[in-house]
């Protein structure tokens, strides 16, 4: 008995920090397959459809960022180029189905089709520049409560809890966070309603997360269940507030936006510098949020044994960890970013809460997070690209592309689905994701 009290301790330190990637030459072919399509797409359908003489106007200039001046591309020889370029990804993937990095050409794929799409949704408006940098802005903004609700999901499912309630914790803390912050602003200053209402959207994101752990782990309820029950609660209970309490007293959905804190000469950069460093105090708690949960999963003792408890509890508990007590607090944890992005939505974006404001983006929140593979980082590119779904209906709507609005406004989703099927393909969640567990 005395070598294993000994040894234990030891064998928990001596896991692996790393997780093994593994290459899926299925999936890099599917992608390679994709690329193609995306080349032909762009070849034929933005370009040589077009016709030729078609020119498509931009500007850079957003916000703070150094004055550029419009220019012009011609939209047929250009995203005949742009196809070739996803043409020859498409096809090195099928030769190397063995390359590591193939969400990296996707992503090249991707932003090539986005500006040919872009280039052709200008054609018709020569005298209306469109402006990338609020493009870019725009889908950053959007994927700033992207990021806060995969680092919730992830928080959650590496310790073994699906936690589907993310669209109600954001629910709940876009309207907390618009009530309190208004009433504090009102009464006191703008700047503390913004800190006290991001203080109420995280109490009341915890306080969903609780419940949801304490159904899940004290009961052993199915969690996806419960998670669904809790986004009906929020949908329906924040819905009656509204009615009751915002429509009547307006000043407490007073619609104030957190103003934007420009870092000094990174701000100026054209086209990026508004995007990354002029955004609110939300945005910024974002991407230190990354850091420190990418940080603590897998560089910490802490985040050890949750990735321990989410993979083999049973065995967790034989060195002495105890299950239940690191779920409660993961899933606390989780639910707490929720709700802070849910206040971020109402006070850093929209200015205001209204009944299903949030529109599914809890849903995509969890998409992001199987996108991202459950690792806080790799979530960032996949919240940035259904950021610009959002942005681009808007766009196409604006610039009068012929594409009915009832269908622009299922792209978001209709992309998410494309992406989760076709593209992630298979995925490994933490090994005892979902399964209750009971001390024996």
């Amino acid at each position: 008995m005395g070598n294993v009290t000994t040894t234990q301790p030891h064998l928990e330190f001596a896991a692996p920090r790393h997780e093994t990637v593994v290459v899926s030459t299925l999936r890099t072919t599917g992608i390679g397959v994709f690329l193609c399509l995306l080349g032909v797409l762009c070849a034929l359908g933005f370009g040589v459809d077009v016709g030729p003489n078609v020119v498509a106007s931009f500007t850079v200039n957003y916000a703070t960022s150094n004055l550029v001046s419009a220019f012009t591309v011609h939209t047929e020889w250009v995203s005949i180029a742009l196809g070739g370029l996803c043409l020859l990804l498409g096809i090195f993937l099928i030769i190397r189905p063995r390359f590591r990095f193939p969400v990296i050409l996707l992503s090249v794929g991707f932003l090539a089709t986005l500006f040919c799409l872009l280039m052709w949704a200008q054609r018709s408006t020569p005298d209306l520049p469109m402006s990338l940098g609020g493009f870019v802005t725009g889908s950053l903004s959007y994927a700033t409560i992207l990021i806060f609700g995969s680092l919730s999901g992830a928080m959650c499912e590496r310790s073994g809890v699906v936690n589907i309630a993310i669209e109600g914790q954001f629910l709940a803390g876009a309207f907390c966070g618009s009530l309190v912050g208004s009433a504090v602003g009102n009464a006191a200053s703008v700047d503390m309603g913004y800190l006290a209402g991001g203080v109420a959207g995280i109490a009341i994101g915890a306080l969903f997360g609780a419940i949801l752990a304490y159904f899940a782990l004290r009961f052993g309820a199915n969690q996806i269940i419960v998670g669904i029950v809790l986004v009906l609660l929020a949908t329906g209970l924040t819905g009656y507030l509204n009615f009751q309490i915002l429509d009547v007293y307006q000043n407490l959905n007073a619609g104030n936006v957190a103003l934007p804190i420009g870092i000094p000469y990174l701000d100026q950069i054209p086209l990026l510098g508004p995007a990354l460093f002029d955004q609110n105090v939300y945005a910024y708690i974002a991407d230190v949020l990354v850091v420190v949960v990418s940080f603590a999963l897998f560089r910490t003792r802490w985040g050890l044994r949750v990735r321990a408890v989410g993979e083999h509890p049973k065995a967790a508990e034989t060195v002495g960890i105890n299950v239940i007590r690191t779920r409660y607090k993961s899933v606390i944890l989780g639910g707490a970013i929720a709700g802070l992005g849910g206040a971020y939505y109402t006070l850093g974006l929209a200015g205001g809460f209204s009944p299903g404001l949030t529109g599914g983006l809890g849903y995509i929140a969890l998409a992001v997070m199987i996108f991202g593979q459950w690792r806080p980082y790799r979530c960032l590119g996949a919240a940035a690209l259904f950021g610009s779904m959002f942005v681009l209906q808007n766009y196409l709507q604006v610039y009068n592309t012929g594409i009915n609005n009832a269908l622009l406004v299922m792209l978001p989703y209709l992309v998410t689905i494309v992406v989760v099927t076709g593209l992630v393909g298979r995925v490994r969640p933490p090994a005892a994701d979902g399964i209750p567990y009971s001390r024996e």
